[in-house]
Order: C-alpha cells, then sequence, then structure tokens
C-alpha cells in the first residue's frame, strides 16, 4: 500500500486532505451514534422493560471496549492507524443497525458490546490522527471546528427523528437500520477515497506509561468517572421522572446540539487564547455548580424545564474538554501520541466500569446520591486544573515541574 507524506498533504485537493477526512470521520460517527443515544432510554424501557440496575448494567458492558483500549498499541503493529479508524466505524454502524434486532436484556447487552468495541476503538485511533496530523498552533481551532462538525451531524441526526418519529410512525428497527447503515457507508467511501498519509514521527508501538503525564492520566481518569455520571443517568432521569417520549427526549438533544454548533469553535478559539489551564478551571467549577443543582433538582422538584435547561448548560461545560487533548499534545514527545492515546483511553474508562453498574443501584434508593457524587469528582477535577502551568512544554509539564525535566 502506498503511503503518501503528510507533509506534501497540501499538494492535494482540499477535500483529499488529511483535515477533510477527519471532518467526514467526525461527521459519520455521530449519526449512528447519536441515533442509538437518542432512542436508547425509550426502547430498553418501552420494548425491554429496563429498570436503574439494568440500564446501569448496560453502560457497564458498553465501556468495557473503553477500558481495553490499550488493545490498540498491540493492533496498530499490523494495521495502520487511518485502516483501523475506518474499519471500527464500519463495526459501529452495522452493529447499531442490528441494534433493534435483540429486544432483550442479553440480546442488547451482546450488540452494545460490539458496538462498543467500534465506537471506543475509533475514537482512541481518531485522537492519536488529530493529535498528529493538526498542527500545535491550530489544533485548538481545529478541534473546535471538528466538534462543531459533529454537532451538526448529531444535530440532523435528532432532527429527523422529531420530524419523522410519529409522523410517519417510524419504528425502532428502521431508525436504526437507516442510521448505522450511513455510518458504515461514510466509512467505506473514506477508505476509498483518501491516500494512506504518513506522519513524519513513527508512533512507539508498545504500552508506556511516563511518570511525566501523570497529570494527564489523573484528569482522564476522573474525565471519564465524572462524565459517565451524566450519560448514563441525566439522559435517563428524564424518561423516568418526567415522562418525556421519544421526540421530545430527541428535541432536548438538538437543541443542546444547536448550542454546541455555535459554541465549540468559540470554545477552541478561547482555548488557543487563554490557554489550557484557564479552560479547565472554568469547566470544572462549572461542572461542581451544576452538578449540585441536579441533586438540588431532587430536593426541591423545580420540574421539567429546570432538569432540561441543566441538562444543555452542562454539554456547554464539557465543550472545555478539548483542554485536556492539546494540554497533551504540548507535553508529549511525538512518538508518544497513538500509545497514550490507547493508554489514556483505558484510565479514562477504569471507573466507566464499575461505576454504571454499581451507582445503577444507588439510584433505586437515592438519584440526589449519585448528583451529589458527581460534584465531588468535579470538585477533585478542579484542583487537578490548578496544577496545569498556564504554558505547558515538554518539562514543564506541571506547576510543580517548573524549569524541569520529570524523571521517566
Amino acid at each position: 500500500m502506498r503511503l503518501f507524506p503528510l507533509s506534501h498533504a497540501h499538494d492535494l485537493p482540499v477535500w483529499r486532505r488529511p483535515e477533510a477526512m477527519l471532518m467526514l470521520m467526525a461527521f459519520g460517527m455521530p449519526v449512528a451514534f447519536a441515533t442509538w443515544s437518542a432512542l436508547l432510554n425509550n426502547f430498553t424501557i418501552e420494548v425491554a422493560g429496563f429498570d436503574g440496575s439494568d440500564i446501569g448494567w448496560l453502560h457497564t458492558v458498553r465501556e468495557i471496549p473503553g477500558f481495553l483500549a490499550v488493545g490498540v498499541i498491540a493492533i496498530i503493529i499490523f494495521v495502520r492507524e487511518q485502516v483501523l479508524a475506518l474499519i471500527a466505524l464500519i463495526l459501529l454502524g452495522v452493529a447499531t443497525a442490528l441494534t433493534a434486532q435483540f429486544p432483550s436484556l442479553g440480546g442488547i447487552l451482546t450488540i452494545t458490546l460490539l458496538s462498543s468495541i467500534g465506537f471506543h476503538y475509533y475514537e482512541t485511533v481518531n485522537q492519536s490522527l488529530q493529535l498528529q496530523w493538526l498542527p500545535k498552533d491550530r489544533a485548538p481551532r481545529m478541534l473546535g471546528i471538528l466538534l462543531s462538525i459533529g454537532s451538526a451531524a448529531t444535530l440532523v441526526s435528532y432532527g429527523l427523528i422529531v420530524l419523522t418519529w410519529r409522523a410517519f410512525d417510524l419504528s425502532y428497527d428502521l431508525v436504526y437500520w437507516v442510521a448505522g447503515g450511513f455510518t458504515t457507508v461514510i466509512a467505506v467511501a473514506a477508505f476509498f477515497v483518501y491516500p494512506q498519509f504518513e506522519s513524519p514521527h513513527p508512533q512507539v508501538k508498545k504500552m508506556i506509561l511516563r511518570r511525566r503525564y501523570w497529570l494527564y492520566y489523573a484528569l482522564q481518569f476522573m474525565s471519564g468517572a465524572r462524565r459517565q455520571i451524566f450519560i448514563v443517568f441525566a439522559g435517563f432521569m428524564m424518561v423516568e421522572r418526567y415522562g418525556l417520549d421519544v421526540h421530545q427526549v430527541t428535541l432536548l438533544f438538538m437543541a443542546t446540539l444547536a448550542i454546541n454548533m455555535v459554541s465549540a469553535p468559540l470554545v477552541g478559539r478561547a482555548v488557543g487564547h487563554f490557554g489550557e489551564r484557564a479552560a479547565l478551571i472554568l469547566e470544572y467549577a462549572g461542572l461542581f455548580t451544576i452538578f449540585v443543582l441536579y441533586a438540588a433538582l431532587y430536593a426541591f422538584d423545580w420540574g421539567v424545564w429546570a432538569a432540561a435547561l441543566l441538562y444543555v448548560t452542562n454539554h456547554i461545560f464539557f465543550s472545555l474538554a478539548l483542554a485536556i487533548k492539546t494540554y497533551f499534545q504540548k507535553i508529549a514527545a511525538p512518538g508518544d501520541i497513538a500509545p497514550t492515546a490507547a493508554v489514556a483511553f483505558t484510565i479514562n474508562h477504569i471507573a466507566a466500569v464499575f461505576l454504571p453498574a454499581s451507582l445503577g443501584y444507588l439510584w433505586l434508593t437515592s438519584p440526589m446520591a449519585v448528583f451529589v457524587l458527581a460534584a465531588g469528582m468535579a470538585l477533585v477535577s478542579l484542583g487537578l486544573s490548578l496544577l496545569v502551568p498556564r504554558h505547558p512544554v515538554e518539562g514543564h509539564e506541571t506547576v510543580l515541574a517548573r524549569g524541569l525535566a520529570a524523571a521517566e
């Protein structure tokens, strides 16, 4: 297979450059994943009869491939990262298409595991490709644009569901087939349209853990734990507590994505201008406040509109998490990006393996306690963000290593 040097990519037409491929994948992946997510809570409750513990187990199973993302390191010895990203995307699309064929606890857990392998391995490799293919001075802005494109794809998916679900009395089966098929076609097309780009920095193809990356690892761990609580229970609450229908849940998701489409590029520019430290401090302070208000929602029952407002606001703060990526890009040795992306993805999912199932049981007795725990995690993350330097570089990874190269 002929490789195309990344340094010559500017000689290609704009639509065949690495950035264009990242944009195409950024649009293709959310169509399957967003559709799966939008229908999930209603599908599991209405068709499979899930309760809080069942949904907790589903998300625990869904996160197992994320915990095993370190396996990417072994795969890229034999398969190029660009090819692996597209294979994983195809698996995500096909598994999404088949989701409604297995309307039982065991069936849903099995097909979810397969789609999750595709999603998590795609995300692991895609993050590595982004940091290798995007120059450091443009990375925050481009990551913001990629987030915006993903939001646009998700918004289109949600919009079609809202407009057609009741109007045409659609079935879960049909919608899953269409969304999964679209993502599969995008991945296959990308495989044949784009050349195989060769990065100027060969990647280390073995697992590495470097002491000087410890803060990055810690931020990833806390991000994964905190995000799981929101992903699993915030949307589930809207259906279980407030009885929202498919089109209503999807409309809430649409409002969130519309705001993210506008805010994501601005967030990328802000991170580039103010730095990762300021962005992360703002994110975690905001998330702490949001989760405290979620807990208060159960105490004072402010109603569905308050819950919806918290849901949308939470996503705005989550978009600041791109600062973790650019922080690592600035402190990493170029050859460490691929193996560290895999290790970091595994670290990000350590808590995700046990939190959803265990907190699912806690949810049955005290939903408020679940959000109080999330607020505590946001507070820990805020403390860690204070250790990020204003200008991180190799040898200055934390404020504790000012001007000194950390020992390996």
